[in-house]
């Protein structure tokens, strides 16, 4: 036996004995009292804004004006409407001005949203646009990012993604920069439970 056979049985042999992970006691933490009011704290804590809207008719009226001022807006919320085509091409797509893409899961806790991918269209739109607006139904919201895990079916689609405020860094002699790498805003618009 070699030295370095000799090291690695020594090593497996003085190593303790196995023991099991304790679980930790999750009905200690206390949810939010109101999820709605501390979503909304988080999502502007992080850089963004909510918008509350009474309805899809009111979600639809606010995509059509933004259409009708100009520039390339993508509508892929789905909610009361036609979901637009995305473009394969990133080339295409760093000309986005306004993206609306549909979540799925918002999390009180911190502020965070569940896209998945079929909602997004391609993969880069929600990074690429200027503008990011993501759309959610007020029961769509959990108290936290267990509760949140527990509802996301990575296994239907295969990718997805939570986003958090807009882009920021900090990184450039300590001060923070918003929309450096991705959009440069971020609002939610929250709509009235189904």
């Amino acid at each position: 036996m070699n030295n370095r056979d000799q090291i690695l049985k020594a090593v497996a042999n003085g190593k303790p004995a196995p023991k099991p992970l304790s679980l930790p006691d999750w009905s200690s933490i206390a949810p939010p009292p109101d999820l709605l009011v501390s979503f909304e704290q988080f999502v502007q804590a992080v850089g963004g804004e909510v918008l509350f809207l009474d309805n899809t008719e009111a979600l639809q009226q606010l995509i059509s004006t933004e259409k009708a001022s100009g520039g390339f807006i993508i509508n892929r919320a789905g909610e009361g409407g036609v979901v637009d085509e995305v473009p394969d091409s990133p080339r295409l797509l760093e000309s986005v001005k306004i993206a609306y893409i549909r979540g799925s899961i918002g999390v009180a806790e911190n502020g965070a949203i569940w896209v998945d991918e079929s909602a997004m269209g391609n993969r880069i739109l929600p990074f690429i646009c200027e503008q990011l607006v993501l759309v959610l139904r007020e029961n769509e919201l959990v108290a936290d990012m267990h509760e949140a895990y527990r509802r996301v079916q990575i296994n239907r689609e295969g990718f997805g993604v939570f986003i958090a405020g807009p882009s920021k860094t900090a990184d450039i002699e300590q001060s923070l920069v918003i929309g450096a790498h991705g959009p440069k805003g971020l609002t939610v618009v929250l709509l009235p439970a189904l």
